[in-house]
């Protein structure tokens, strides 16, 4: 049929499956989720008690740096919500809930005829004129299980944050209610200012996603390859896993760099020479990456305390760091106030350019998010920015 005037054709092209065998900072399920076996079996548990109609005993609250899989946790579960019939889920980011308000619309849709009629707007936990959040969310849950998933929570804003933490803790003591809140390692602090303590008793609830091991790292690039015939050269394999530094968003990277390379030559085996062929590409794409997170440590003013903590990580896929060796290097590097040297810290770990990962017993251990990243800053700091 032809267009009329002034109106356009838009081509859909479908891509096929295999040409998207993987798909790197898209927060989709990777084709071989590993290394994930400890937070798998929690939320599975907690799903397993709103399929029996139960609330489970904790919230769950996802930690760790940016490009190590919290999303992919979240739509995992997701996947698994939408398998279960007895359960809804819900998928919200900050964006969607900017004040209390918007929280009754965004937990409590309107549906049908409802939607057409007018509706007063209290604050959060009031909702509409004569009506409460927690007690009409509690007899939602009641006819159906809920799982309430909640992605980028370090942004939330701390009206909403403490609405929907108490929300939470209400209707869970009712009705089989889960809330999964996921964020950088900044989220505690965030919490914190909410001024929700019990969010502090989550035991097993409160997860870290960090890098991968170095198993968990190969297999998730060889399993999808050998799934489609394509096998790898363990010295290729060997290059590939030492320069993702077992960060799950490069991993990814690699392997569809590496599978544009095997659909363009139809190679069944990767070998040095292949990666040979990527690796000027891949190299440029993750300076870029390493050049925006640069950036956005220099426009906070962490530039010289990133460049005074670098050398604890520089490099190094196993380094690690105690409590007393970032403050010293901070020390040494000429932050002379104590309060100031713990605002460094605490800002770094933040923006997940070094992070602790949760339920640790004393000593603490910290590390790097990237430790490419440590290096990149050395590289690239103008001696005019270092803290002397």
């Amino acid at each position: 049929m032809p267009a009329k005037s002034g109106q356009q054709h838009i081509l859909v092209i479908m891509v096929p499956t295999e040409q998207r065998l993987f798909t790197p900072g898209t927060g989709a399920v990777p084709p071989e989720l590993t290394g994930r076996d400890a937070q798998q079996a929690v939320l599975s548990r907690c799903l397993a008690d709103l399929v029996g109609g139960l609330a489970p005993p904790h919230n769950v609250v996802l930690i760790g740096p940016r490009g190590n899989g919290k999303t992919v946790l979240l739509n995992w579960l997701k996947a698994a919500c939408v398998d279960a019939p007895a359960v809804e889920v819900l998928s919200l980011t900050p964006q969607d809930i900017p004040a209390p308000a918007a929280l009754f619309p965004a937990l409590l849709p309107r549906r049908g005829l409802a939607k057409l009629l007018p509706r007063k707007v209290g604050n959060g936990s009031a909702g509409p004129a004569g009506h409460h959040l927690s007690k009409e969310l509690a007899a939602r849950c009641r006819r159906k299980s809920l799982a309430v998933l909640l992605d980028e929570a370090h942004t939330l804003d701390l009206a909403v944050g403490g609405t929907l933490l108490n929300t939470s803790q209400q209707v869970r003591a009712e009705a089989p209610f889960l809330m999964v809140f996921a964020g950088t390692p900044g989220l505690p602090t965030h919490f914190n200012a909410m001024g929700a303590s019990f969010w502090h008793r989550l035991g097993e609830g409160l997860l870290g996603v960090g890098r991968l091991t170095d198993a968990a790292a190969r297999a998730a690039l060889v399993k999808p390859l050998q799934r489609h015939g394509v096998e790898i050269d363990t010295d290729a394999l060997d290059a590939v896993i030492e320069d993702s530094q077992h960060y799950p968003y490069f991993i990814q990277l690699w392997g569809d760099a590496l599978w544009q390379e095997h659909l363009a030559n139809r190679n069944a085996r990767i070998t040095t020479v292949e990666i040979a062929a990527v690796r000027d590409a891949l190299a440029t794409r993750v300076a870029d990456y390493h050049q925006g997170r640069y950036q956005e440590l220099a426009a906070a003013g962490l530039l010289p305390a990133a460049a005074a903590v670098a050398p604890l990580f520089q490099g190094n896929v196993d380094a690690t760091a105690f409590d007393q060796d970032i403050d010293s290097a901070l020390l040494s590097a000429g932050i002379e106030d104590a309060a100031a040297r713990f605002a460094a810290c605490a800002d770094l770990s933040r923006l997940s350019y070094m992070w602790c990962p949760p339920n640790q017993l004393p000593p603490v251990v910290w590390s790097a998010g990237i430790p490419s990243l440590t290096t990149y800053v050395l590289e690239h700091i103008p001696a005019t920015a270092q803290v002397h």
